[in-house]
C-alpha cells in the first residue's frame, strides 16, 4: 500500500513538473511577441535581451515574462530532480535549476540600453554578459549530463539523452553564431540567437516528455 501511495505521489509530481517545463518552453520564446508589440527592435539584428534593457518601454512586460519562465523552469527541475535516479540525472536537473537562477539574474542585471537601436550604446555590459554566459553554461551542462546518463545509468532517462546528442551541438553552434557584435562583426546575431532559443524550448519540452514517459512505461518497453 505504501509503495502504491508513493507511486501515485511520484506520478503527480512528474505530471506537474512536465506541465511547468512545457509551459516554460513556450514562454521562453517570448520574442515572438515582438511581432505584435511595437518595440522598434529589428528581429534580425537585435538581441532578445535588448527588449528589457533598462531604458526600453516594454522592459517590465518582457522582463516579467522572463522571470516567470525562469521560475517555471526552476520549480519544474526541482520536481524532476526529486523523482530522478541518483547520479548524472540529478546533475542534469540541478543544472536546469541553475539555469533558472541565472536567468533571473540576467533580468535583474539588464543591458543599460539597446545597442541595435542606440548608436554609442556598448554591447558589452560585463554583468549582463556574465549572467548570460552562466545561463548558457547551465543549459549545456544539463544536456551533457543527460547524455552521460545514457552510458552510466541503464535504467535512467533515455529520450532526453539521445536527443541531446544532436541538440547540444546545434544549440552551441547557434549561441556561438550570435556573438558577432562582441567581435566587431554585428549583423544577423538576432537570427542566430532566436534559433538558439528555439533549441532551448525543444530541450524543455523533451524534459517534459521524458518525465511523463518515464512514469508511463517500464524502461524495458520504452524505446
Amino acid at each position: 500500500m505504501r509503495t502504491y501511495a508513493l507511486g501515485v505521489r511520484q506520478g503527480r509530481v512528474t505530471r506537474v513538473a512536465a506541465v511547468l517545463l512545457a509551459v516554460a518552453g513556450v514562454t521562453y520564446n517570448d520574442w515572438l511577441l515582438q511581432f505584435l508589440v511595437p518595440t522598434g527592435l529589428d528581429q534580425r539584428n537585435s538581441y532578445v535581451s535588448e527588449v528589457f534593457a533598462a531604458d526600453q518601454p516594454y522592459r517590465v512586460v518582457f522582463g516579467g515574462i522572463e522571470v516567470a519562465t525562469a521560475l517555471l523552469v526552476m520549480f519544474g527541475a526541482l520536481l524532476g530532480a526529486s523523482v530522478a535516479p541518483r547520479g548524472w540525472a540529478v546533475a542534469g536537473w540541478g543544472a536546469m535549476v541553475a539555469f533558472g537562477l541565472f536567468s533571473v539574474a540576467d533580468v535583474a542585471l539588464p543591458m543599460h540600453c539597446a545597442p541595435s537601436l542606440e548608436p554609442g550604446c556598448p554591447v558589452d555590459n560585463i554583468w549582463h554578459t556574465l549572467t548570460s554566459g552562466l545561463v548558457h553554461f547551465a543549459l549545456f551542462a544539463s544536456m551533457a549530463s543527460f547524455i552521460v546518463v545514457l552510458g552510466s545509468v541503464p535504467a535512467g532517462p533515455r529520450l532526453a539523452g539521445r536527443c541531446a546528442r544532436w541538440l547540444l551541438p546545434a544549440s552551441m553552434a547557434a549561441a556561438i553564431s550570435s556573438v558577432g557584435p562582441y567581435v566587431g562583426r554585428p549583423g544577423g546575431q538576432g537570427v542566430a540567437q532566436r534559433i538558439h532559443l528555439v533549441t532551448v524550448a525543444v530541450w524543455l519540452c523533451l524534459l517534459a516528455v521524458e518525465l511523463v514517459r518515464d512514469r508511463s512505461c517500464p524502461e524495458s518497453t520504452c524505446p
